[in-house]
């Protein structure tokens, strides 16, 4: 087993460098059965203990005093079952490296996020989700999970393999347990072909409910001090597959996306009056365009440019009033906002703590470029949101706390009884647990 203690250089760092811890060591365990015996080790010396994935949340969630655990050594792929129509990896396995893995073998998952830089562990333990009308977050996609629990047991379950905890535990926030592997439905790959375009912001929310209903994955991301917004619609496709060329490829994905808009978010900080401005440009500056390729490759994009983020979700219902609101706000506002506000969407599902569990729902995400100051737009936006019943991304900046968080999920208490359970001690726990969940 390989083990790093922490030195006057072991500060661990998310990656939007908002949060920052000082584990007493980091260990990565090469094996299950390695990780099983730094759970008891910890807890015999009353550490507490916090897997860390790449990083990509914007809460505490991973942040620990105690036992760093780094999931680096624990990757791959365990098992395809092409009976079944699953693949079980190890947990600490890179999306990305999970679906090139997948389009390898000529499967896929049936839906993703537009990031895959994060461990499947991270990914789905905080929710992570894409947009859907028929399909739901990564975690819903889960079949089995293989986790190691306080007094080091190796603990599998299923719908039909302790069922309660598999209730709770797909969206588990690593409040349960150290995530080891994750067995997810796949389906034959297919090809999407994606439809990206302009269309004003009246037009969007007038005909939001019926593109929702039309598409079967729709987002929109509008850009404040704008009436513009950019609009994808993802369809599977009989094909060909025709990728975006090369260099219109390029010139959207990374010049637009990612190198032309780290320029215009380098200024706009250093000159917020300049952002409407800019903001204007950028929203007329993506045109039209329509590609069709395997689904990783339409899903997903790359994202270099690096933001803090808050994302609610809300009942679908509300989404349009919601985001209304957030429009009127910033314009009556002294705010300053170089990033588009993106909208996605979830049918309901069933785990207890997604914030989609038990609701058809619609997701409002806010950004700001690293090193902004965040909290005034922030706070104005989840005001908002709170009104209409908004959920948190467990993941992404936000204030609620267990008060409020029990309100907004039914399953809630479920979800605290099976820690009181599994982790009596709180050797899983750290602040943002205690506070989320109480104590």
């Amino acid at each position: 087993m390989t083990e790093t203690y922490a030195t006057g250089t072991g500060t661990w760092r998310n990656w939007a460098g908002n949060v920052t811890a000082r584990p007493t060591r980091a260990v990565s365990p090469a094996s299950v059965e390695e990780l099983a015996e730094v759970v008891r080790r910890a807890a015999g010396e009353g550490l507490r203990v916090k897997p860390a994935g790449t990083g990509h949340s914007f809460t505490a969630a991973a942040a620990t005093d105690g036992v760093l655990i780094r999931p680096d050594l624990l990757t791959g792929v365990r098992e395809i079952d092409r009976t079944a129509m699953t693949v079980t990896v190890e947990a600490g396995t890179p999306l990305k490296r999970l679906n090139t893995a997948l389009a390898r073998e000529g499967l896929s998952l049936t839906n993703m996020g537009d990031i895959m830089e994060q461990t499947v562990a991270g990914a789905t333990s905080t929710g992570t989700h894409g947009t859907g009308r028929d399909s739901a977050s990564v975690a819903a996609q889960i079949r089995a999970l293989e986790l190691v629990t306080a007094d080091g047991t190796v603990l599998r379950c299923s719908a039909d393999e302790h069922a309660d905890v598999f209730a709770a535990a797909r969206i588990g926030l690593g409040a349960l347990g150290v995530v080891t592997a994750i067995t997810f439905a796949v389906e034959p790959v297919f090809l999407l072909t994606a439809r990206e375009e302009p269309m004003p912001f009246d037009r969007v929310t007038a005909e939001f409910d019926q593109l929702v209903a039309e598409n079967e994955h729709f987002e929109f991301y509008w850009f404040p001090h704008t009436g513009n917004c950019t609009t994808k619609r993802n369809n599977r496709s009989a094909g060909p597959a025709a990728p975006p060329g090369r260099v219109s490829g390029w010139i959207e994905d990374e010049l637009l996306s990612n190198g032309v808009f780290q320029v215009a978010c380098s200024v706009g900080r250093a000159l917020p009056g300049a952002i409407p401005a800019i903001a204007g440009m950028s929203s007329r500056a993506l045109s039209a365009r329509s590609y069709t390729d395997i689904p990783y490759k339409v899903f997903t994009s790359p994202r270099r440019v690096r933001f803090v983020e808050m994302e609610y979700a809300l009942p679908r219902e509300a989404a349009v009033e919601a985001l209304r609101e957030v429009r009127a706000m910033v314009d009556r506002s002294p705010l300053r906002i170089s990033f588009p506000v993106e909208v996605r969407t979830a049918p309901s599902d069933d785990i207890a703590l997604s914030t989609a569990s038990g609701r058809e729902t619609a997701y409002i995400a806010v950004h700001m470029y690293r090193g902004t100051p965040y909290q005034a737009y922030f706070t104005a936006v989840e005001r908002i949101m709170t009104g209409f019943g908004g959920r948190p991304h467990w993941g992404k900046i936000h204030t609620r706390d267990a008060a409020y968080l029990s309100e907004a999920y039914p399953r809630f208490g479920e979800f605290t009884a099976l820690r009181d359970r599994l982790d009596p001690d709180r050797l899983f726990g750290n602040d943002y647990l205690r506070r989320v969940l109480g104590d």
